[in-house]
């Protein structure tokens, strides 16, 4: 999304292409990747249809890629259908933690875009 004409400039003053990427395209094209990110990280933490299919329900944290994983959204999902007054508060309790890590996350890049980078000063 970042014009041609801003990538000839910095060329045509000598930068070389690295410095060119790293100098003018990235901050150019800064917000649209924060965009990106930030909506990768909701639907991440939004979709909970597809955790509930491939975390299997496993209960415990694991690093291995190969087996299940613990996940807030499915969690919280087990604890809120439970019959148990405790577990249903901890539901509660993992509800507002899945929006806490949601509004620190759209919080910090809105904060980022604001100030941008910091690799070119303005």
């Amino acid at each position: 999304m970042v014009p041609n004409e801003l990538r000839e400039s910095g060329l045509a003053l000598g930068l070389s292409r690295w410095r060119v990427i790293l100098f003018v395209v990235f901050p150019a094209a800064s917000q649209g990747i924060l965009t990106g990110v930030l909506l990768a990280v909701a639907r991440v933490a939004g979709e909970t249809a597809p955790l509930l299919f491939t975390a299997f329900g496993n209960p415990h944290w694991s690093l291995d890629m190969e087996r299940p994983i613990a996940t807030l959204p499915h969690t919280l999902f087990t604890y809120a259908i439970a019959p148990y007054a405790d577990w249903q508060t901890k539901a509660w309790g993992a509800a507002l933690v899945l929006s806490a890590i949601i509004l620190i996350t759209n919080l910090s890049v809105r904060a980022i875009n604001r100030r941008g980078f910091g690799l070119v000063s303005k």
